[in-house]
């Protein structure tokens, strides 16, 4: 893996939060029962429940690095569209995201593979939002993953 930013591959110490860094919480991942190879919008401190050999934080900035593999993504609700056209592109992997009325989540829409609403009460490891949330995927196997876990209908 040749970068010129290299992906933090253990958890960092922890650092001041903002309003975007909400985890997602372990029984989601216990629920979809696989593993990333990296998580490209890891909250100050590294991952405490994602299953990701590898992750970027704002510190490495993974809409500017390198993505590869299977990637999780629960970007900075504060600027999706950006996030969405690099998830899309990547085409491999699974995001948690808000659902809207743009054109950045109509294009999400459109090209995943499959979706699925997630519940009206989700709450994050910091507590419940205000908008609904969906999983998006692409790649067969995060569909799978999708479908496993029973949470909710998919939509292929």
């Amino acid at each position: 893996m040749s970068m010129s930013i290299q992906p933090h591959l253990f958890p960092m110490p922890q650092t001041d939060n903002t309003s975007d860094d909400y985890w997602t919480p372990k029984w989601l991942f216990d629920a979809l029962g696989i593993e990333f190879d990296l998580d490209v919008a890891c909250p100050p401190g590294g991952p405490p429940n994602t299953p990701a050999k590898a992750f970027y934080t704002q510190e490495t900035d993974g809409l500017k690095s390198p993505w590869w593999g299977n990637v999780w993504m629960n970007p900075p609700f504060t600027n999706i569209p950006p996030w969405h056209a690099r998830f899309i592109e990547h085409r491999h992997g699974i995001c948690l995201v808000p659902t809207s009325k743009s054109k950045a989540f109509c294009e999400l829409w459109d090209e995943c593979d499959g979706m699925m609403r997630l519940p009206y009460n989700m709450k994050f490891d910091q507590g419940g939002i205000y908008m609904p949330t969906v999983l998006a995927a692409f790649g067969e196997e995060n569909v799978e993953a999708l479908r496993r876990s029973k949470i909710a209908r998919v939509r292929c």
